[in-house]
């Protein structure tokens, strides 16, 4: 029954070759533009090495100004008020302290590359979880000594060298800079601010005063708590340190905001601070907007379906009644109905798949974004074809359902 059910449904299909097309097409134009955006958002902020422990991790990238006059000012921190405020931190395991990354020129012959160089703390690779090729990373001693070395990635080894491999001890030049190579990790994708760079320096040998007394600067903090349960302890401890920083000009100055949150949270508190207090970090917010946003979005292949699947069965009122002449019972009729609309349903999300795994291939393989891997996320794949499925066939059933209770008479006379 159920092969007869699926030979009818693909006749069906065929039979309305435009309106089978609107219907797979959106399912699938759909379920391809969810599944990428889910991709990047999980590519930007989900677990992935090195940053492979982020329910362990709070980060420290911005510090909000507020002045008397009624400005604002957002700015990363300074060296100096991480390292003089979050760096002796107790509850914490581990406390990183980095800078931003900048683009800065290295040449190989005439040839002039680009490369993002960070500088960080000897903690930034205890934190963090590096695969390293080959070497090892700078020391405490390295960042005391402000010692010129560096790690490198593979891809900047293969630009500088020819080759990834056997490049330990070697010389590399970065912004006229000659440091010596200690160790080469893989490639962090660009997308990963935190821990992404080309080439990463100890923090002394930054241009940057170290010892300047200010609340903005070019660094960012990474803290590790020492479990998952302590994540709410560190916080606290974190809020009240932040309460005892002396304001810098108290004459201008009204209160400063700096918070330890974690890697999504501590964007959505610079994105949602207009609809949120200044203690919070508008991740509800923003999660329940982009809930509804991808509900908004899910519900056009819905509706789109609805309407192609109402005018497909009214048209088909003669067959119906044909069928109930026969001796077809209502549940007959509704249970071909659902067939054909979860077989319709499951095309469009196979095509939805196989376009959404050709998007990101594409968009990984134009190096639009540098060192991008992305990977399809079946969990949300599912839920978005459960969703399509279950209004697709809640269209098809209704008016199904309808025109079974139709005398056959009826039917054949296309009553509705």
């Amino acid at each position: 029954m159920l092969l007869s059910y699926l030979k009818i449904a693909w006749k069906v299909l065929l039979r309305r070759k435009f309106f089978t097309f609107i219907s797979l097409f959106g399912i699938s134009f759909t379920l391809m533009v969810l599944l990428v955006v889910v991709a990047l958002f999980d590519h930007a902020v989900g677990a992935h090495a090195p940053e492979s422990r982020l329910d362990r991790m709070l980060f420290v990238n911005f510090v909000h100004i507020k002045f008397k006059n009624n400005g604002n000012q957002n700015s990363p921190p300074s060296y100096h008020l991480l390292d003089r405020y979050v760096r002796p931190l107790r509850t914490p395991e581990k406390v990183a302290i980095y800078s931003n990354f900048h683009s800065t020129p290295s040449y190989v012959g005439n040839a002039r590359i680009d490369l993002d160089l960070k500088y960080t703390d000897e903690v930034f690779w205890q934190v963090l979880d590096f695969t390293f090729r080959e070497g090892k990373a700078f020391s405490q001693a390295d960042v005391k000594a402000a010692a010129r070395v560096a790690v490198i990635n593979r891809t900047t080894a293969r630009k500088y060298f020819g080759t990834d491999k056997g490049v330990v001890g070697h010389i590399i030049e970065v912004n006229q800079i000659n440091y010596r190579v200690l160790g080469v990790v893989d490639d962090v994708p660009a997308m990963r601010i935190s821990s992404y760079a080309d080439v990463w320096v100890p923090l002394t040998n930054s241009p940057t005063d170290l010892q300047r007394v200010s609340l903005d600067g070019d660094f960012s903090a990474i803290i590790l708590a020492k479990s998952t349960g302590d994540i709410k302890a560190v916080q606290a401890e974190f809020d009240q340190m932040a309460k005892r920083i002396p304001l810098p000009d108290p004459k201008e100055m009204l209160y400063i905001n700096l918070h330890a949150d974690s890697l999504l949270g501590s964007f959505s508190r610079q994105i949602m601070s207009p609809l949120t207090d200044r203690d919070s970090d508008g991740l509800s917010i923003l999660y329940s907007i982009l809930a509804g946003l991808a509900l908004l979005f899910m519900l056009l292949p819905a509706l789109n379906l609805v309407n192609i699947n109402v005018s497909r069965i009214m048209e088909r009122s003669s067959e119906i009644g044909v069928r109930k002449a026969f001796g077809a019972t209502g549940g007959t009729l509704i249970g071909q109905f659902l067939v054909e609309n979860v077989f319709l349903t499951t095309i469009g999300g196979l095509l939805g798949l196989l376009l959404a795994y050709v998007a990101l291939q594409l968009i990984g393989g134009s190096q639009i974004l540098a060192y991008a891997h992305f990977e399809l996320n079946w969990r949300i794949f599912g839920w978005a074809l459960l969703v399509t499925l279950f209004f697709g066939v809640l269209s098809g059933v209704y008016p199904a359902f309808k025109m079974s209770r139709l005398q056959p008479v009826q039917a054949l006379k296309g009553g509705n």
